[in-house]
């Protein structure tokens, strides 16, 4: 299933951009990711891989957002930019040329990540050193 490959390639991502900020550990709301059309990525299919993967890890809860970036092709001939159709053969439909360039379609990124820091206990510097312990 490819689904379970983009998570798995989405997940070691993620681990990546948390080992950035260590000993730090944000809590993760949502996760935007742009999906290209042409892709061969079902979104709805990587939303419930997502939400599997995630489970009791520290994305847990973590929503996947996904934006849809339609295919787009450039008409090399002409340099005029087009939605190519399937049923057409993908060909520019100004001058029935062999789409050469995708502009956008491609696409399978994370855009952003919506986060923030739990209160965590970090210790404060101390004004004055602590008194010690009366001897019992």
């Amino acid at each position: 299933m490819h689904e379970v490959d983009m998570t798995r390639c989405l997940l070691l991502s993620m681990d990546e951009w948390r080992r950035q900020h260590s000993p730090l550990v944000p809590k993760v709301e949502r996760v935007h990711l742009q999906v290209g059309t042409f892709t061969c990525v079902e979104p709805d299919q990587l939303v419930v891989t997502w939400g599997d993967a995630v489970r009791g890890s520290w994305l847990d809860g973590a929503e996947l957002v996904i934006e849809s970036v339609l295919l787009v092709g450039r008409c090399v001939p002409c340099q005029a930019t087009y939605r190519p159709d399937p049923s057409c053969g993908f060909r520019s439909p100004c001058c029935d040329h062999p789409m050469e360039e995708i502009v956008s379609g491609r696409e399978l990124r994370i855009r952003s990540v919506a986060y923030a820091f739990a209160d965590q206990a970090v210790p404060a510097p101390a004004a004055h050193p602590p008194a010690p312990c009366p001897a019992a």
